[in-house]
């Protein structure tokens, strides 16, 4: 019996890909149940959700009323996971980047022992599929930097899939977090390894999305550049 797991999934425009997300997620286990965090989507995406979440207790659907940014949706997402006292909370796409089977490997590593569970591109065993070289390179390298800056001995820092314990989210100041883009992946990991919590990576091959479009921006590059180096000089705080 796997613990009450909450896989938190945000979305815009995902109506390619939501309904095979749902099913394949609440296939893996009667212990999962999902969050949908959708920002106004205008394909019609919480519509969908909505038409699942008849006859199924498992679905839930929180609905904002525009692109908020993704940290601030995944905060959204844990504050009303841990009101709701579940075990296990789990950042995780919609198109189908992260593969569902490892939403199981990453909740037996949090049972063996970790706080953190990271679906990681870049330990032994992980990679990327169908990634143009540049593009491998800039994440790579952007992977390097922040364990070069912060210390922080994490291989995949700016990994979106995630499990966390709901102690450690319950144990961070989440109205403190400060960014919004990517560098909410890395303020939320430095955050929780800097308050002595135990993070465990899982290798993972990384899938570019098939259908919809990427929400991949400069100003996202920007922030995370800028972020990492303000999260090592504010460290105590």
């Amino acid at each position: 019996m796997h613990p009450r797991t909450l896989v938190i999934i945000p979305t815009y425009n995902e109506k390619e890909n939501i309904l095979r997300i749902l099913e394949e997620v609440l296939a893996l286990s009667p212990g999962i149940e999902i969050l949908i965090v959708d920002d106004g989507s205008p394909d019609g995406t919480a519509g969908l959700v909505r038409e699942k979440q008849e006859g199924n207790k498992r679905i839930h659907l929180l609905e904002r009323p525009g692109k908020l940014g993704l940290g601030t949706a995944y905060l959204t997402g844990f504050k009303w996971g841990i009101a709701q006292k579940f075990d296990y909370l789990i950042e995780m796409d919609a198109d189908f980047s992260h593969p569902p089977l490892k939403v199981l490997e990453l909740i037996r590593a949090c049972e063996d022992g970790a706080d953190i569970a990271i679906g990681s591109r870049y330990v032994k065993g992980g990679k990327v599929s169908d990634w143009p070289w540049d593009r491998l390179a800039l994440s790579y390298g952007a992977s390097l930097y922040v364990r070069m800056i912060t210390g922080m001995p994490v291989k995949d820092p700016t990994a979106g899939f995630v499990c966390y314990k709901r102690k450690v989210l319950e144990t961070l100041d989440l109205d403190a977090i400060r960014f919004i883009g990517y560098a909410f992946q890395i303020e939320m990991k430095y955050k929780s390894w800097y308050k002595g919590f135990k993070i465990k990576e899982i290798p993972i091959t990384f899938t570019d999305r098939v259908a919809g479009t990427s929400k991949m921006h400069g100003g996202i590059i920007k922030e995370a550049a800028l972020g990492v180096i303000q999260l090592r000089l504010n460290r105590k705080k």
